[in-house]
Parts: C-alpha cells; structure tokens; sequence
C-alpha cells in the first residue's frame, strides 16, 4: 500500500499533540505549537488523533482518519480550502526569527 503524504497545521494558539496509528504497528506522535505545520508519512488506512486541553483545563480530542489530512506531494505550502487563514502579524518579542511563526 502506498504511503500518505499528510500534513496538519495547528491554527489554535495551544499546543496541540498528533498521535497516528496505522497497520503494521505504525506510530508516530509528534507535539505541534501554535501556527506550525506539521508534515508526515504515514500508511493508508492510518487513524489520526488531535489531542489539546481547553482553558478551563479539560482534555479534548478529535479523531480522523489520515485520507483527511492527505495532500500530494509539493503541495505542502497550499492548505486545503477548510483550513482557517493563518494570522497575520508576527509572534514573537522583537521579530526574533527564533520566535517568530509563518
């Protein structure tokens, strides 16, 4: 089976955790901070969680499967049409390119 090409891009300005379970004892659980994208492989068939708490401290998650995060290849800089806009303004204290999020 062919691999997925997938990407998730947190738009929230709360770490968010990706857990992806797929066939073959296939896992990967990366953290990703606010604004960043996250690309990954992953096998067809593969189940995607999005784990985040909420402000009042409660744990949310949301379950999906990976086709839904699935892009061709190179098209990684071109988001879906259901993802929300990016912000504008930068982040960060003084434009520091270390902190500074695209």
């Amino acid at each position: 089976m062919e691999p997925l090409f997938c990407h998730y891009r947190n738009n929230s300005d709360r770490m968010r955790i990706v857990r992806c379970c797929g066939p073959g004892q296939f896992f990967l659980e990366r953290v990703v901070f606010p604004f960043e994208l996250l690309s990954f492989r992953c096998p067809g068939g593969s189940d995607v969680e999005i784990r985040w708490r909420d402000r009042d401290g409660g744990e949310c998650c949301e379950a999906l499967p990976a086709e839904e995060l699935h892009s061709p290849e190179g098209v990684a800089g071109m988001p879906p049409a259901w993802w929300p806009p990016l912000p504008s303004g930068r982040v960060g204290a003084r434009d520091n390119a270390s902190a500074v999020c695209l």
